[in-house]
């Protein structure tokens, strides 16, 4: 192996030549149907696995989830154990996604949609900016078969990748991104280096990417920015920003009504990001730069769940995830359940429930069980 072999030895993938032939699909690594979750190899709410673009087309695959353990936070580190934690840190609910129900619409996601684990993106643990083409290759090898891909992050960094390989896909006034987050996150640079996890809306915005007018953020909070130079460049660049004041003056339900118009105005497809920072330090602590005052899972699951219903997305992930740093397990199970209330949007969109927020009448009270 040649010095830069050695080098780039992070990006040599598996070779799989000599391995007994097989046909091409996903593979499902359980060996019983009902599974405790702290049981067998761990993958996403236990749902099968995806080796290569080969078997995501022969699944028929709707959604592939994959991870990108990259961290290089200015504050406490330990996001790239985010995407292990999101598959083997669940407590309660068995590995058995057919059995999953949405509490609020009675939607069982999993059998509507085909949903698989795609493994990680390979990534240099050394360099976020040497990581950042091995991560986009990854998306587009999801979305060029039809397929969602959801990120399980990792920093915020890697939404330069993701969110730069769709818009190369699919072009650049054709998406919109909402992001939740307690940060900014378009900075221009953080103690002068320009590819961290404060500063990937200011590169894909000046990089033409995607117009500032297509970024729609929610749940803005931090003392350290944006500054008034930064805040009149987000008004410039055309960003609609919702701080949580908005929030606090007109209630959650009238703010992510007004989101959901803005994604719908313009954008053909939409992607979510989701810093986990948006959620109060009391529902997630298990990051590396919390802010209080946030928002609180009873608002943000509805959100991620009708943003998937009501609008076209192509594309999420839930960055920021530092399991290390909480002392229960609040912040995974609380990132894991946002995913899941994703997925249950992206089935009703699939079997055409695409009401404005949609929940199941005798659930919610609407209607009373029917006497037997």
């Amino acid at each position: 192996m040649t010095e830069n072999g050695a080098e780039e030895v992070w990006r040599i993938p598996i070779d799989r030549s000599q391995a007994p032939a097989r046909e091409p699909g996903p593979i499902d690594l359980r060996r019983n149907f009902l599974q405790a979750a702290y049981s067998g190899i761990p993958t996403f709410m236990g749902v099968p696995v995806c080796l290569d673009q080969e078997d995501l087309r022969a699944g028929a695959v709707d959604v592939a989830v994959f991870g990108v353990p990259l961290d290089s936070s200015s504050g406490h580190r330990g996001a790239a154990y985010g995407p292990r934690a999101l598959r083997s840190d669940e407590r309660y609910l068995f590995n058995t996604p057919e059995l999953l129900v949405n509490a609020s619409t009675r939607i069982s996601p999993f059998n509507l949609l085909k949903v698989v684990d795609y493994g990680d993106a390979a990534v240099d643990i050394f360099s976020v900016e040497k990581s950042l083409p091995s991560i986009a290759a990854t998306v587009r090898e999801v979305a060029e078969v039809g397929a969602v891909p959801v990120i399980l992050g990792g920093d915020h960094s890697l939404m330069i990748a993701s969110v730069g390989a769709l818009a190369d896909m699919y072009g650049p006034d054709k998406i919109g991104v909402v992001h939740f987050d307690a940060h900014p996150d378009c900075h221009e640079h953080i103690f002068g280096h320009r590819i961290t996890h404060g500063t990937p809306i200011w590169r894909l915005i000046e990089e033409k990417k995607i117009p500032g007018k297509n970024f729609i953020q929610v749940g803005l909070r931090t003392p350290t920015g944006p500054d008034d130079s930064l805040f009149n460049w987000m008004r410039r660049a055309g960003l609609r920003t919702h701080f949580m004041v908005e929030v606090e003056r007109l209630g959650f339900n009238a703010v992510l009504d007004k989101v959901i118009e803005e994604a719908l105005d313009g954008p053909e497809f939409i992607y979510l990001s989701l810093d986990i920072d948006v959620l109060d330090p009391a529902y997630a602590p298990g990051t590396g730069t919390p802010e209080p005052g946030g928002l609180t899972p009873r608002e943000l699951f509805p959100a991620f769940r009708r943003l998937c219903a009501e609008t076209n997305v192509i594309g999420m992930d839930v960055v920021e995830v530092a399991p290390h740093l909480d002392p229960g397990y609040s912040t995974t199970m609380n990132a894991r359940r946002a995913i899941f209330e994703g997925l249950t949007g992206l089935a009703m969109r699939k079997a055409g429930m695409v009401s404005t927020d949609y929940v199941n009448p005798i659930a919610s009270g609407q209607l009373k069980f029917p006497l037997t």
